[in-house]
């Protein structure tokens, strides 16, 4: 050890823009499917100042093993996995960095609303097999179409502009909203969005009041032939209930970058339902938004901790 301050790093690398301005630090990096009782193990080595979270979970029984920690920093906008009511408990600050990702898993959003509505992967599989379905197949057209958006917040809002220039009408459920992107009807519950909607694409953050919110009774509402796309947070869906929905209706797909338990396990239903497209919970993360998040997420931390020093008149 160089005698420097320690920030904990739940993941294996970090943006060179992030790790500058974290210099005056030992960096400790856990690395990428770090599990409880190594994040634990770490903490109690090097009881660091700051956690910095790309991945994984952060408990109470964590903080605990730590009792310098005075912030915990997400890598993103998503701190579910961060347990916050401890955190509070502790006094111990909880950031993060929202939209800093919002134009990538904007457009990875609409990526996968494409991919289902032209039905990308099973034409590029079925020529390759050495069928041409020209002859035989039509794609989803959205113009026209509406789109229901569960969340409005930085990603929504791009997703509804992109819908509108789509052609499509677009409308939204989210009680927080202070302000609608033109052209964008507010619905007051999920039931009537869920019922009108050609396409229904989440974008809230996880709480315990809408947990497991996308579930049978709700699915029942849909429309014969819509697509779903989940790039929030797979504990949302009722995994189940979507399973179900897909084989036997109404949806005729969906599209899901995140997953109630995650890494997702293998083998998995989703590998054998052909009408589910799935990737890695990789729509936040693109060339640009690595570095936005990164010292976003660096920026937040610091100034925890810079005002904690300040109050005790030392220097890092």
């Amino acid at each position: 050890m160089n005698g420097k301050k320690v920030i904990l790093i739940t993941g294996s690398d970090l943006a060179e823009e992030a790790l500058e301005m974290l210099s005056d630090y030992e960096l400790v990096f856990a690395g990428r499917q770090a599990t409880e009782a190594q994040l634990l193990a770490l903490c109690q080595q090097h009881n660091p100042q700051a956690i910095l979270v790309r991945y994984g979970k952060i408990s109470a029984a964590i903080m605990d093993a730590a009792p310098a920690l005075r912030v915990i920093s997400k890598h993103g906008s998503g701190i579910d996995v961060i347990d916050q009511a401890a955190a509070a408990a502790r006094n111990i600050a909880v950031c993060s960095a929202p939209g800093a990702n919002a134009a990538a898993v904007a457009e990875h959003s609409w990526a996968l609303i494409l991919a289902c509505a032209k039905s990308v992967l099973p034409l590029d599989k079925r020529l390759r097999e050495g069928f041409w379905d020209k002859a035989t197949h039509k794609s989803v057209e959205l113009e026209g179409r509406t789109l229901g958006l569960v969340g409005l917040g930085a990603i929504g809002s791009r997703v509804a502009r992109i819908g509108q220039a789509f052609g499509m009408k677009v409308v939204a459920f989210d009680p927080y909203a202070r302000t609608l992107p033109p052209e964008c009807d507010a619905v007051e519950t999920l039931s009537a969005l869920l019922e009108q909607a050609d396409v229904i694409s989440l974008h809230c953050p996880l709480t315990e009041q809408n947990r497991g919110m996308i579930n049978k009774d709700m699915l029942a509402l849909v429309k014969p032939g819509a697509i779903l796309v989940n790039t929030a947070r797979g504990g949302l869906i009722d995994e189940e209930a979507l399973a179900d929905a897909l084989r036997n209706g109404p949806l005729r797909w969906a599209a899901l970058d995140s997953f109630s338990v995650e890494p997702l396990s293998a083998p998995h239903p989703w590998q054998h339902l052909n009408n589910v497209i799935i990737s890695p919970h990789v729509g936040g993360v693109s060339d640009v938004s690595y570095i936005k998040m990164g010292t976003t997420a660096a920026r937040n931390l610091l100034k925890v901790l810079d005002d904690a020093l300040q109050q005790e008149g030392v220097s890092p």
